[in-house]
């Protein structure tokens, strides 16, 4: 029995560079967005504030980085997902960090969860347009 295996995990300055980019792809749109990204265990390594940005927004990128992260898949599929089930969807929803609209991108590398990046203050379609954007920019879309 396997006790042990290598895991990889998210630089700094990848975590930073997909921020960065987040928040100049939003400048791009004409929209200011907060931009975080976290590892594994949803501890966060990067966060961006785009010139602008609402300052709530920030607390809701950390909260899409986290459940992208924690649930590993993209925050729009998770709502989509539990629509279905309203009285799960309200407790999980319910439970601190936790975020169930798009915007949130699970950070993966040869299929191993290492991340999430999660992008808010503009619409629901033009924070996931960000934080995609922030995923390819380090080569992890």
């Amino acid at each position: 029995m396997e006790v042990t295996r290598p895991t990889r995990k998210l630089t700094a300055m990848a975590a930073l560079e997909a921020v960065r980019v987040a928040v100049t792809r939003a400048r791009e749109l004409g929209v200011a967005v907060n931009a975080s990204v976290v590892d594994a265990g949803g501890r966060e390594i990067a966060f961006l504030r785009g010139d602008g940005a609402f300052l709530p927004s920030g607390q809701i990128a950390r909260d899409k980085a986290y459940t992208a992260a924690g649930f590993g898949i993209p925050t729009g599929v998770f709502y989509k997902a539990l629509s279905g089930e309203p009285d799960v969807l309200a407790g999980i929803t319910g439970q601190p960090n936790i975020a169930a609209f798009p915007g949130g991108v699970p950070i993966r590398v040869e299929n191993e969860l290492i991340g999430g990046i999660g992008v808010s203050g503009a619409s629901a379609e033009q924070d996931d347009i960000c934080a995609r954007a922030g995923l390819a920019a380090i080569g992890l879309e």
